[in-house]
């Protein structure tokens, strides 16, 4: 049904009047007021919003420096690690040539006792090699333990980015829709 353009002209001039009766026997200048209240207290709420989101962003850079000095603590650690693998190697480099040096000597003091000591040598060579493998299982095991905690890592700053982007995106929706809401009722209200 098309209205025709006298009809068009009738609702505007009887509009306003019937939004007046529709607003509970209260004059336009009270409903104003109130409405004027109702929108101070929205943008109150937003401001509040504001600050709390400034909040949660401060606090979100508090939990990053806490990170970032858990990293440097694990840095410290990884170089007192490699000082410390620095010694062992040292030490031993010290050990085999101390042990080169005194089966010179006994190679040329006595014969006999070259077979005994070459047995002997291999056995510590032996021991030795179990010793590298120890330390290279340890270290293989330091290398997982590094990588799941890197994996774990990476898997909390992702969820922590999906959270971050699910409240900011809610916000502004939120946002958007308040203000529209507000847009529009002012729009339509006298």
């Amino acid at each position: 049904m098309n209205l025709a353009a006298e009809d068009i002209a009738f609702i505007k001039d009887h509009l306003g009047e019937w939004l007046a009766e529709q607003s509970l026997g209260k004059p336009p200048a009270v409903y104003e007021i109130e409405l004027r209240e109702r929108i101070l207290r929205v943008e109150e709420e937003l401001k509040h919003q504001r600050e709390l989101l400034k909040t949660i962003l401060e606090q979100m850079d508090k939990r990053f420096d806490a990170l970032d000095k858990r990293f440097e603590t694990l840095d410290k650690r990884f170089e007192a690690v490699n000082k410390h693998l620095d010694v062992l190697r040292n030490e031993m480099d010290k050990r085999f040539e101390l042990m080169q040096e005194e089966m010179n000597r006994r190679f040329a003091a006595v014969d006999k006792r070259f077979e005994i000591m070459q047995e002997e040598t291999n056995r510590r060579f032996e021991a030795v090699d179990k010793r590298f493998e120890a330390v290279d299982k340890h270290f293989a095991t330091v290398d997982k333990r590094f990588e799941t905690l890197q994996n774990e890592m990476n898997k909390r700053f992702e969820g922590l980015t999906r959270r971050i982007d699910r409240f900011m995106i809610w916000s502004y929706a939120t946002t958007l829709t308040v203000g529209g809401l507000i847009v529009t009722i002012l729009k339509l209200w006298p």
